[in-house]
């Protein structure tokens, strides 16, 4: 929308139109066409969201949740998570399932935790399909199955969530819920890694400097476990000077050039 139409959307807005109020909102918490204004984006999205509309009632409990516009109010979140989580909204069933899980604005409930991300999940939502993967990962508000954690895990690592592959990486390479298969770990270690997750660029490492499920190569291993030692993780740091003891200077200096055209790229050229 050019600002040009910000006009027209205003008299809607003020006519009452919820879909209108709810891309006004928009407008105000992003800034676009109109000054950023919080509390005018709060306004805006109460009124959509008092007339039953979804993405509005949703956007609204973010307000509350992150104290944007009005004052930080976790049991207001809830109520208007829920308004539109039991609208079927899959962003707000997710959230809901955070705020019961973590206990904030509602008692604590793994079980409700549970029934709120599965119906997201169902609706495909990746944030939702990693929780309720590790909810059966550990048994919480459901019985544990591995299986259906390693389902469930798949289902948002093929979209790409980060922390799912790396869960699914384990799993392969645990043979936890799924056939050991060393290869299908580092395949999944590798698609996180290359988002730039420290825990999955470890592990890549480690299997690089292993052998396992991948070729034996020290210049990748000392590579990926220099980068998620570049955030600060000591096990990284440790693993990555045990590689180096069995490396020439010239090979430690490959490995370093290489992480850095790794990182320089966003992860886009790593090899």
């Amino acid at each position: 929308m050019d600002n040009h139409d910000i006009e027209p959307l205003i008299k809607k807005a003020n006519q009452g139109d919820p879909e209108a109020q709810f891309q006004l909102a928009v407008r105000y918490k992003c800034g676009q066409g109109v000054d950023k204004d919080y509390a005018e984006a709060a306004r805006w999205y109460r009124a959509a969201a008092e007339q039953g509309n979804a993405p509005a009632q949703h956007s609204l409990g973010e307000m509350y949740y992150y104290g944007l516009g009005v004052a930080q109010d976790d049991a207001e979140a809830v109520r208007w998570y829920r308004a539109a989580a039991e609208q079927g909204d899959a962003d707000a069933q997710t959230n809901l399932g955070n705020m019961y899980f973590y206990g904030q604005g509602v008692a604590q409930d793994d079980a409700e935790a549970v029934r709120w991300y599965r119906a997201a999940a169902e609706q495909g939502d990746a944030p939702a399909q990693f929780n309720l993967g590790l909810m059966y990962d550990n048994g919480q508000g459901v019985a544990p199955d591995y299986a259906e954690a390693a389902r469930w895990y798949r289902a948002a690592a093929e979209q790409g969530n980060d922390r799912a592959q790396t869960n699914l990486g384990f799993m392969y390479r645990e043979g936890i819920g799924v056939a050991q298969d060393d290869a299908e770990a580092a395949r999944w270690y590798r698609a996180a890694a290359e988002q730039g997750f420290e825990d999955a660029q470890f592990n890549l490492g480690v299997m690089y400097a292993r052998g396992q499920g991948i070729i034996q190569d020290y210049v990748a291993a000392h590579m990926w476990l220099n980068i998620a030692a570049t955030s600060g993780d000591s096990d990284a740091r440790e693993a990555r000077d045990r590689v180096s003891a069995d490396m020439t200077p010239e090979a430690i200096a490959e490995a370093q050039r290489r992480a850095r055209i790794c990182i320089e790229s966003g992860y886009q050229d790593c090899d």
